[in-house]
C-alpha cells in the first residue's frame, strides 16, 4: 500500500474564512482501490470536551459532499465548524475529483465513493490522536446517501449524519420526484449513455456534461436557481468544483442507474441522523430513507424554512442546526 504523490494547494482557498480556533493541515490517504485521496484535517486547539482524559485521543468525523463539490466548499465548512466544537475532522475530496487522485477525472461510482468513506475511517482509525472506537461520518447531498450506504457496510462507523441528502440511485433511475419511473425512460437513458460511450472512445476523450447551468434560463426550476446561487456566485464558487465549472463526464454517473445504494439501510445498528430542510426539493428522499431505518438511535431533523442548499452553508441565515449535530455526535461518539 502506498499514497500517490499529489500536488496539494497549501494556501487557504476555501469558500469560508479560516478559524483561529482550530489547527489545519493537508493530508492524504488511500482507499482499497489504490486511489489516493486529498483531505483537510481540522483539529481543535487546546483540550476538547470529548478528549479522553487518560490518553488524549479525540472523537473523529469524516466529511464529504455535496455530490460534484470539493472539500473547499460545504464539507470543509462542516468539518471546520465541528472541529471548533471539539472533534477532530477530515474533509476529503472523493476519488476522481478535486485534489484527489484517480483517472479519468470527474467520474463517480456507488462502490468507490462508498469506499472513500470507509478509507477515511481506515485513516482516522490509525491516527495516534483518534480513538478508533469513536469515529463518525457526515455526508452532504449525494454523499449523504453514500454515507448511509457506508454505515450499512461498516460497523466501525458509530454515528452517521446525512445532511440534505440525495439518493443518487433513485434520481438516476426514476428522475426527480420519481416522475420518470418507467422501463421506457430508463431504456432511453441507457441508449443515450451507450451512444455517448462510443463517441467518447472514438474521440479518445470524455465529454463533460456541464456544471450548474449558467446563465439561468427564465424557466429554470426553483431548486436549480438555488444551486446557481451557491455554485455560480462568490457564495460557493470554487474552480475545482465540477458543479461550479464544467461538471461530470457525460457518462460519469452512469453506474448509479442500476445500482441501488440503500438496500440494507434497515440493518444499520449504529446511530443515524437524517437532516433536511423543510422546503428542500429533496426532502422526500431523506424522509423515505428514514422510514427504512430501525432502532431507537435514529433521528430525523427537519429544519424550518430551509431549502436544499441552505444546509450547505447556512444560506446566509444560519440555517444549519449546529447544536443538534454536535449533541448527536457527542451522544454517540462520547
Amino acid at each position: 500500500m502506498h499514497n500517490e504523490q499529489l500536488t496539494l494547494t497549501q494556501e487557504w482557498d476555501k469558500t469560508f474564512p479560516q478559524s483561529d480556533r482550530v489547527e489545519h493541515a493537508k493530508v492524504t490517504f488511500h482507499n482499497r482501490y489504490g486511489i489516493t485521496l486529498a483531505a483537510d484535517l481540522y483539529k481543535p486547539k487546546g483540550a476538547a470536551a470529548n478528549q479522553d482524559a487518560a490518553d488524549g485521543r479525540l472523537s473523529a468525523i469524516a466529511v464529504s459532499g455535496p455530490f460534484g463539490a470539493v472539500k473547499e466548499q460545504a464539507s470543509g465548512l462542516y468539518a471546520q465548524t465541528l472541529a471548533e466544537r471539539g472533534f477532530l475532522t477530515l474533509a476529503f475530496d472523493p476519488s476522481y475529483t478535486g485534489e484527489s487522485g484517480g483517472e479519468p477525472r470527474r467520474v463517480a461510482s456507488p462502490d468507490i465513493n462508498t469506499e472513500d468513506f470507509l478509507a477515511a475511517v481506515d485513516y482516522l482509525s490509525c491516527r495516534a490522536d483518534v480513538d478508533p472506537e469513536r469515529i463518525g461520518i457526515l455526508g452532504i447531498c449525494g454523499f449523504g446517501g453514500l454515507a448511509i450506504n457506508a454505515a450499512a457496510l461498516d460497523p466501525r462507523i458509530k454515528a452517521t449524519v446525512a445532511s440534505t441528502m440525495y439518493d443518487l440511485a433513485r434520481t438516476s433511475a426514476k428522475g426527480y420526484f420519481d416522475e420518470q419511473d418507467t422501463p421506457e425512460a430508463r431504456m432511453a437513458q441507457r441508449r443515450a449513455l451507450a451512444a455517448q460511450r462510443t463517441r467518447d472512445y472514438a474521440a479518445g476523450a470524455y465529454d463533460r456534461a456541464g456544471g450548474v447551468v449558467d446563465p439561468l434560463p427564465a424557466d429554470a426550476p426553483w431548486f436549480v436557481k438555488d444551486y446557481h446561487d451557491y455554485y455560480k456566485t462568490p457564495r460557493g464558487y470554487h474552480p475545482r468544483s465540477g458543479n461550479s465549472t464544467d461538471g461530470w463526464n457525460v457518462t460519469g454517473t452512469m453506474s448509479f442507474l442500476n445500482q441501488p445504494i440503500l438496500a440494507y439501510a434497515g440493518e444499520i445498528e449504529n446511530a443515524v441522523m437524517v437532516l433536511h430542510g423543510e422546503k428542500a426539493h429533496s426532502r422526500y428522499m431523506g424522509e423515505d430513507v428514514f422510514k427504512l431505518l430501525t432502532g431507537d438511535n435514529k433521528t430525523l431533523v427537519i429544519v424550518p424554512g430551509a431549502t436544499h442548499t441552505d444546509l450547505y452553508d447556512g444560506g446566509g441565515k444560519d440555517m444549519i442546526p449546529w447544536d443538534k449535530i454536535q449533541a448527536f455526535f457527542e451522544k454517540y461518539l462520547g
